[in-house]
């Protein structure tokens, strides 16, 4: 099971730099709304496209989608865990409880 990460420790690590964040929606999801600095990674895309986006297996990886009940954050944090990313954690929550608090998202 992937590793949980809170709102205010990701919203630390988004500030401070060292993070990257995977928005697990991807689509017009990604382009209406996402967390700051977030890239669009959907699970059928992650073999395809993890060597290149995220090129560095030990750096520090959320996903997230859209609210707990929501599986692709999980799918896609498991899919980067199985081709050997060491660092990968999942912001349960989502972007609707980042919304909710009042925090910043970008558009496309």
């Amino acid at each position: 099971m992937t590793a949980l990460i809170t709102r205010a420790e990701l919203k630390a690590a988004i500030e401070a730099g060292t993070v990257t964040v995977v928005d697990a929606l991807g689509g017009e999801y990604h382009a209406q709304q996402h967390l700051p600095g977030a890239i669009a990674l959907v699970r059928d895309d992650v073999d395809g496209r993890a060597p290149v986006l995220l090129p560095d297996r030990d750096a520090a990886i959320v996903t997230y989608c859209s609210n707990p009940a929501c599986p692709n954050s999980g799918q896609v944090a498991d899919r980067l865990t199985a081709l050997g990313y060491t660092n990968v954690r999942k912001y349960r929550e989502g972007i609707e409880d980042w919304v909710a608090a009042g925090l910043p998202v970008e558009s496309a």
